[in-house]
């Protein structure tokens, strides 16, 4: 399959750009920035020199022409773009007939409302928001796999469904109780463009987006549990780590819990660590989640850990795409780094 990647510039978008063009079934035939970007014409290994070699193809204008080029010659379109542009483009490939996968946050709530308490503007589509298949590799194949639109999961949520949907599933949450979830995330998470909050002498550990960041309804909807969550910075490049507070069911025992994990169990890309605990070390440039565990009584404690700019990113946009193509899950992450 022939992929363009729109938003290539930046950290989710050059990290894609290097999976897919080490990918045996992908051909990068384009990637692309807006038309006022500083970056156009630029080599994209020119701003990245890691991948000098392999990334050598210039960040192209996305151009009238530009357009008709992507209607030409690609199968799928990858969206790393701000989540108003993401909304106003998506549509656009989806009438050519292409299968988009939307790393940004433009399709993964339920309603225009979410999008307004939360992003802060009206959502331009919202007949496509129950379309959209959501992108947590793992738990929605065969949507994936069917849909044409792929709103990728998002980072935090990632780290936090994963570690909390095998025990919804099994019924062990207290119905009642609000799970607690904080959250840390390298300055990557960020973005690349620059700001004095993550300039490199300012960046220090700060919660943000107290009660109402955007991926605390994103993880409450697809979960289906009540959550508090809070996101911090912290002054590391990479990698998300998550200690989850859950209250569970009176007599739930650490047997039942071990084994509602067991769902994850042949799962390539998730490591379940049982009682040791995961670090950010862990998983840096590496496209798995660790999940661990700790139980006392009714109160159990998850940490779960991952890359963000790969299975909370790149990585898990190309697990999708593995998916479209009834490709392993694995193929071009797993040994890849």
């Amino acid at each position: 399959m022939n992929v363009v990647i729109i938003g290539a510039s930046g950290y989710s978008g050059a990290e894609l750009a290097s999976l897919v063009a080490k990918h045996t079934n992908l051909t990068l035939t384009g990637c692309y920035v807006s038309e006022g970007s500083l970056d156009k014409n630029k080599l994209l290994s020119d701003l990245y020199p890691e991948h000098l070699g392999l990334l050598d193809c210039p960040l192209l204008p996305l151009s009238v022409s530009a357009f008709d080029d992507i209607q030409s010659d690609a199968d799928y379109v990858c969206l790393c773009t701000d989540h108003k542009v993401s909304v106003d483009l998506a549509p656009q490939f989806l009438a050519m007939g292409k299968k988009v996968f939307d790393l940004s946050g433009g399709y993964r709530l339920a309603s225009n409302d979410d999008y307004v308490t939360y992003y802060g503007f009206e959502h331009q589509h919202p007949e496509l928001l129950n379309e959209a298949a959501y992108g947590l590799a793992e738990w929605n194949h065969d949507a994936i796999a069917n849909a044409k639109l792929i709103a990728v999961a998002g980072c935090y949520p990632t780290a936090a469904l994963n570690a909390l949907k095998p025990l919804k599933q099994a019924g062990l949450l207290s119905s009642e109780s609000i799970i607690i979830i904080n959250a840390v995330s390298g300055v990557t998470g960020a973005g690349r463009k620059a700001s004095v909050g993550t300039h490199f002498c300012e960046v220090s550990l700060t919660p943000y987006g107290l009660f109402n960041h955007r991926h605390g309804p994103e993880i409450e909807q697809h979960l289906g549990h009540k959550v508090l969550f809070t996101p911090h910075l912290g002054s590391f490049p990479r990698g998300i780590l998550e200690t989850i507070y859950v209250q569970l069911k009176l007599g739930v025992t650490k047997e039942n819990v071990t084994a509602a994990y067991q769902v994850l169990a042949n799962e390539p890309l998730i490591r379940l660590l049982g009682d040791k605990i995961p670090s950010i070390k862990g998983v840096a440039k590496q496209p798995f989640v660790d999940i661990g565990w700790q139980q006392q009584g009714t109160q159990l404690i998850v940490m779960s850990a991952i890359d963000n700019l790969l299975k909370g990113a790149a990585g898990q946009a190309l697990q999708c795409i593995n998916i479209s193509m009834n490709l392993e899950h694995t193929t071009g992450l797993k040994g890849a780094f």
